[in-house]
């Protein structure tokens, strides 16, 4: 089905006021192949149509069900080796030893999808439980996607999902096969928590020892992300530390946040 250039327009716009991604002439191919089957679904014959009927009706189930068919939930266990072995092997030896006292460290995953972040960080930890008796590990997923956060909460992932990152020894020791796909097994240590958040909003109460936001940002107008960004610095503890995704930085993005000197790929705030 063909789509006029007011209706991509149109539908690309409240997808950007919403969640502040923008899909511009090279994504907006994503607005036909998404949103055919809500055409379907809701008996709308034309993209013209629904961005019309969008347009007279804000905050509707129907506005939902776009923004949710837009999204992109790409995401895996332990996506991108390399930051979780820096993280281990690197950043929690630092925050532990700053941390010696409270025993206690906050976590926030920011943009977490369907939750293999959040799920993978939990695994670090319980994998070295020796390492963190007696210590309280906080670690908040979150998601502009109720859909995606639901299924995160759930921790039910496809064959396909699993099969995605996630060592064997992982899958034999944390989850258990129901049917056709696999369900994390609850654990009282380092269990996360979810929610719905946009990061167009104020954040979570903070401070945070440690905030990954890691490819959220990529589709954000300048200006929205220095104002995502700076909303993280300001709840990232003093000397704690910002992760975004390889093709992200924050140089000439913000001034609150800066390199760390001695973990490449790792960000500090800056003056504080």
């Amino acid at each position: 089905m063909e789509m006029t250039p007011l209706a991509a327009r149109s539908l690309a716009g409240l997808f950007e006021r919403t969640t502040g991604q923008e899909l511009g002439t090279g994504r907006q191919w994503r607005i036909g192949t998404a949103l055919q089957p809500i055409l379907r679904r809701y008996d709308i014959p034309t993209f013209d149509m629904l961005a019309a009927t969008l347009a007279r009706s804000s905050g509707s189930e129907l506005r939902s069900a776009v923004v949710e068919a837009l999204l992109n939930h790409e995401t895996s266990f332990y996506r991108d080796l390399g930051v979780f072995q820096a993280i281990r092997a690197a950043l929690l030896p630092r925050l532990a030893a700053a941390r010696a006292k409270s025993r206690r460290l906050r976590i926030w995953s920011a943009g977490c999808s369907t939750g293999q972040e959040v799920h993978s960080l939990a695994m670090m930890f319980r994998a070295d439980d020796a390492r963190w008796t007696g210590w309280t590990i906080e670690i908040l997923g979150t998601d502009v996607s109720a859909q995606a956060i639901e299924q995160a909460r759930e921790g039910r992932y496809s064959q396909m999902e699993i099969q995605r990152g996630l060592p064997i020894t992982d899958l034999l020791a944390r989850f258990d096969q129901e049917g056709e796909s696999w369900r994390i097994r609850p654990d009282a240590a380092a269990r996360p928590v979810f929610r719905v958040h946009n990061l167009l909003d104020p954040p979570p109460a903070g401070p945070f020892d440690m905030i990954l936001c890691r490819n959220v940002l990529l589709y954000f107008a300048a200006d929205r992300k220095r104002q995502v960004l700076d909303r993280l610095a300001s709840v990232l503890a003093p000397d704690g530390f910002l992760i975004l995704g390889a093709g992200e930085t924050v140089l000439d993005q913000t001034d609150a946040l800066g390199p760390d000197a001695e973990i490449k790929g790792m960000y500090r705030p800056v003056g504080r």
